[in-house]
């Protein structure tokens, strides 16, 4: 069975390790999406696998008109949906036409960053990991987290977190203090 400590990988690493053009391609996404690790990165890239590969099953099971592949491709267009990934009326071909990006844009760091919390990826990645970003009115100390799309607006600072320690409010009350104390010396 196994030591309960110790899960199951969820990524697989690259078949290849020393490919130039893969190294840096995964380069450049750790850098704009301020991933700790290339394991984060080839964690998001197996969630994007298993997405094609089912959309890979349910295609040739629909082509022979299995009556339960209809109901299991509602289901994962579903998921996409739920996630924002993916509209309603998504086809097979949609999902099969994902890429690596579209599940890092759902992360709740990307997120942090996109709503203009934190100034930049690797900032956004240190206000959640110290627990000052919360979600859904909970706080998240996980930045790897996919965010569903109807808490998505939920994303705030926490409630009990320092002011001191939000950086863009705190960025705008400082620049008036400090011109105002300098108008007035």
């Amino acid at each position: 069975m196994g030591d309960p400590k110790f899960p199951r990988k969820k990524y697989s690493t690259p078949r290849h390790p020393w490919e130039k053009e893969r190294i840096e391609e995964e380069r450049g996404l750790l850098i704009k999406y301020g991933l700790k690790n290339k394991k984060e990165l080839w964690r998001a890239q197996s969630l994007l696998e298993n997405f094609r590969s089912q959309a890979r099953d349910l295609q040739a099971r629909l082509r022979r008109d299995d009556p339960y592949a209809r109901k299991q491709f509602e289901a994962l267009v579903g998921r996409l949906n739920r996630y924002s990934i993916l509209g309603p009326d998504a086809t097979l071909d949609d999902v099969l036409s994902l890429g690596i990006e579209d599940i890092l844009q759902r992360r709740l760091q990307s997120l942090v960053l996109r709503k203009n919390l934190a100034r930049t990826p690797k900032q956004a990645r240190q206000l959640i990991t110290h627990g000052h970003i919360s979600l859904n009115g909970r706080r998240v100390t996980i930045p790897g987290v996919l965010v569903e799309g109807s808490v998505e607006d939920t994303i705030t600072y926490y409630e009990f977190s320092p002011p001191q320690r939000r950086a863009p409010q705190a960025q705008a009350g400082d620049s008036g203090r400090g011109q105002g104390g300098e108008a007035g010396g």
